[in-house]
């Protein structure tokens, strides 16, 4: 089967929306939209090759970009690879420069366009953040508002609500009464054993909730919402692939407090095993605001954690 190397890029303007353009009708794929990008060229390094076609393409100079994603994704005639940077910084003013159109579109609604099917986990990965907030277990529902309204003004957007030492009524009643404070400022990730009610939340599940669904065949069932798993090895990775979740996380990487008896990965089996899966990947256990950028060498999405990202005012 051919196999094509192909550059793809997620550019965000000053105001956090992202350019997509759409594909022309003759094209494979054509009339879908995409995220703007092309060929690698024989002998050409990742970076100049996504320079280039954004320079052919948009009529644009990319100044700032990371990778963000690395997909291998086979088409009936070929497959693909996608290389897929955030590119946050450029000059020039973009536009359809090969006669393409193309839309700035807000991150919340990338899901209402048709796009590839290769593009699946792109749109996922431009509307994540680089960090996801743990809440550590707290005394009392004051602490936890404390402790959010902090994260708020630090520009932290998706939060999982864990608080393990809830019984599940407490848990509910939390949960309402964060969202009733904080309203749309964050994502929440809600625990528990069944689909969150509270509309706009997701659900993040156990490595062993992930694993009795795909034993039992099951996917989203109709929830529409994110949905998120804890995993831990390369099982349980293809299995989140097979339940069909939007992002996963990944531990630990380092030794923790909360796990201590717990083999870590490292960066280089962590770098090995995200290379297995196209989704975003939050790399978790022990890591900190000053690993992001280990965690996006790696091919991780970011960060997620508890001690390294949350704090308290004063």
């Amino acid at each position: 089967m051919r196999r094509i190397h192909v550059m793809a890029a997620v550019i965000c303007n000053d105001s956090r929306e992202i350019l997509i353009a759409r594909r022309p009708k003759n094209a494979h794929q054509g009339g879908l939209w995409e995220f703007p990008g092309g060929k690698l060229e024989e002998g050409e390094s990742r970076f100049d090759g996504l320079r280039r076609e954004l320079r052919e393409e948009l009529g644009i100079e990319i100044t700032e970009a990371r990778p963000l994603l690395d997909i291998r994704h086979d088409y009936s005639d070929k497959s693909v690879r996608l290389d897929v940077w955030r590119v946050t910084a450029f000059t020039g003013k973009a536009h359809g420069a090969e006669g393409q159109p193309v839309r700035w579109v807000a991150p919340a609604y990338l899901k209402e366009y048709s796009f590839p099917e290769a593009n699946v986990p792109i749109v996922a990965a431009a509307r994540l953040p680089e960090l996801y907030l743990v809440t550590p277990d707290v005394a009392n529902l004051d602490i936890l508002l404390s402790g959010l309204e902090s994260a708020r003004r630090r520009g932290v957007r998706v939060v999982q609500l864990r608080q393990t030492q809830l019984a599940a009524d407490e848990y509910q009643a939390w949960a309402d009464a964060v969202v009733e404070r904080f309203g749309t400022d964050f994502t929440f990730m809600l625990k528990g054993d069944v689909p969150p009610s509270i509309a706009g939340a997701g659900w993040h599940l156990t490595s062993s909730q992930l694993r009795m669904m795909a034993t039992a065949g099951r996917q989203r069932d109709g929830f529409d919402g994110w949905l998120a798993a804890s995993c831990h090895d390369a099982e349980e990775l293809a299995l989140a692939a097979r339940v069909g979740v939007d992002f996963v996380t990944l531990s630990p990487v380092l030794p923790t407090q909360t796990h201590p008896d717990a083999e870590p990965l490292g960066w280089d089996r962590a770098a090995e095993l995200i290379a297995q899966v196209n989704m975003p990947v939050y790399l978790l256990g022990g890591l900190g605001l000053a690993d992001l950028e280990r965690a996006f060498e790696v091919g991780g999405q970011g960060v997620a954690g508890i001690r390294g990202i949350w704090e308290l005012p004063g």
